[in-house]
């Protein structure tokens, strides 16, 4: 099979080698293919111009997932036909392996390795690819689990994008995917997984939560995700309506129904939002006059204008939220007991920003560039230390008080450079009573003090690893001058994962 071919490096000084070794790198290469063929997933050779050449056994199982039926419908194709996200002609133009690489296709996810072969001159003459993992056996599970997460997230964006560009601008449509809800942390994932379930039902949907959590920015997000997501996304802050104006807002004005009503009259919230959502923020102070002509609404899919004596049907998917305690509010009388059972179908309750400091450097990252776009600013980077204070407050205001924060700082300082002393001056005149330090690094167990290290080292081990981690950190940023992405470099580490490391 091999023959004189012959895989990476190319650099083998054979002639200065033993008699025998020629052959023996021939046995050996022989020998390495073969425990490539037996111990893979799956095994794939094209020749030089990207077509497929030969798959072994293991990978004919993947065929049907791909969209043949035969083996002989597969090989002699063009590579980057029939293997979607294929790197293989990139290994045949660059004449470079890549040896770990993650590959998501029709027939899944996985860990795959690419290798050039070259003839005895040294030329390319086709490429080797070898599925080291595939998805149901991968004892590399959970990593491809996040990766799988990330690109559904990434699709998901993208399709949110090309709806709104579809739609136009002035169109009522979502303007947040769940990639919009920034944040890694085990209670995000989880409510991201809570959420998009959620979205594929037409149940009520119930948003519990802080303010300035993102409860709208998920309510968003399920629109997007949901069979009605080329429907319309109407939404309501109960809280700023009068109270004299939420009926006719809520549920239209027949015409001429009152002096000065208009002629034609106008539709309401519900019929607005027929075919897609109908989001209802600060559902928790809504009166309680309207609460029982909402729970019909809701109860009967009918709705009736202000001055009509017409019952007009209405389809949309209702997503509350809320901020206050609606099972107190139920205890004293002022939700009605009913309408709470109706919208606590699929509760949801968003986690508050102290619950998920883990996301903070991350967060920053995101909103930091955002404003600074926005404002025509340079944007800046925040030393470990002030990472540090940021993620030990208790953030009352959650995500809407850390943007709020971070806007201040931008305006107040022109340097590209945020450090702890900033961020406290910021912190303390921007109303915060109480400023939590910033939590101090844990002891290296390598301390002089024999019976001090010796204590450190029963911490446990994930405590004693983060250290180690955030002062490998903090010495590549002060040897990089706080350059974060040379900083990554110099760690072998992209930017987000530095950014994780600085949480």
């Amino acid at each position: 099979m091999l023959g004189a071919i012959k895989t990476e490096p190319t650099e083998s000084p054979v002639a200065n080698l033993p008699k025998d070794a020629p052959s023996i790198l021939t046995l050996a290469a022989r020998s390495l293919f073969d425990v490539f063929a037996h111990a893979s997933e799956g095994m794939l050779l094209v020749d030089r111009t990207g077509r497929v050449v030969w798959i072994n056994d293991q990978y004919r199982r993947f065929l049907p997932a791909l969209g043949f039926a035969s083996e002989q419908e597969f090989v002699g194709q063009p590579v980057s036909a029939v293997v979607q996200n294929t790197q293989m002609e990139k290994v045949l133009e660059t004449g470079k392996p890549i040896l770990i690489d993650l590959l998501t296709n029709k027939a899944g996810t996985f860990v795959v390795s690419r290798f050039p072969l070259r003839d005895d001159a040294g030329q390319v003459i086709g490429a080797l690819g070898v599925v080291l993992f595939d998805q149901p056996q991968s004892n590399l599970q959970p990593f491809l689990a996040k990766f799988s997460l990330l690109q559904r997230e990434l699709d998901e964006a993208r399709d949110a994008l090309a709806v709104q560009r579809r739609a136009g601008a002035g169109s009522r449509q979502a303007r947040h995917s769940f990639a919009s809800f920034i944040g890694a942390s085990a209670p995000v994932v989880d409510l991201k997984r809570q959420a998009r379930r959620a979205a594929q039902s037409s149940s009520p949907v119930l948003l519990l939560g802080e303010t300035g959590t993102g409860k709208e920015l998920l309510a968003h997000a399920i629109h997007a995700s949901s069979p009605r997501a080329k429907g319309p996304l109407i939404s309501v802050n109960i809280a700023a309506v009068p109270e004299t104006l939420l009926e006719a807002e809520f549920f239209g004005v027949a015409p001429g129904a009152y002096t000065g009503a208009d002629r034609k009259g106008r539709d309401g919230k519900f019929r607005l939002a027929d075919g897609g959502t109908l989001f209802l923020d600060e559902i928790g102070d809504m009166p309680l006059g309207l609460q029982a002509k909402l729970l019909r609404a809701l109860q009967e899919g009918e709705i009736e204008p202000l001055g009509s004596n017409r019952l007009l049907p209405f389809d949309a998917r209702i997503i509350a939220a809320t901020s206050r305690d609606l099972v107190k509010l139920v205890q004293e009388g002022r939700f009605r007991e009913d309408l709470f059972y109706r919208l606590n179908v699929l509760p949801l309750r968003v986690p508050p920003l102290r619950d998920r400091a883990s996301d903070i450097p991350a967060l920053l990252e995101v909103l930091t560039e955002a404003l600074a776009l926005r404002s025509a600013l340079p944007q800046p980077e925040f030393s470990a230390q002030a990472i540090a204070l940021l993620s030990a407050q208790q953030w009352r205001g959650n995500v809407r008080e850390l943007r709020n924060v971070i806007e201040q700082l931008l305006l107040r300082n022109d340097s590209a450079w945020l450090d702890v002393g900033e961020v406290e001056q910021v912190l303390r005149e921007s109303g915060i009573s109480q400023i939590a330090p910033a939590p101090s690094p844990v002891p290296t167990p390598t301390s002089a003090d024999g019976v001090q290290a010796t204590d450190r080292l029963l911490l446990p081990l994930s405590q004693q690893v983060q250290a180690l981690e955030r002062q490998a950190v903090a010495a590549a940023l002060k040897a990089t001058q706080g350059n974060k992405l040379a900083a990554a470099k110099l760690l072998g580490l992209s930017r987000a994962k530095l950014y994780q490391r600085l949480s």
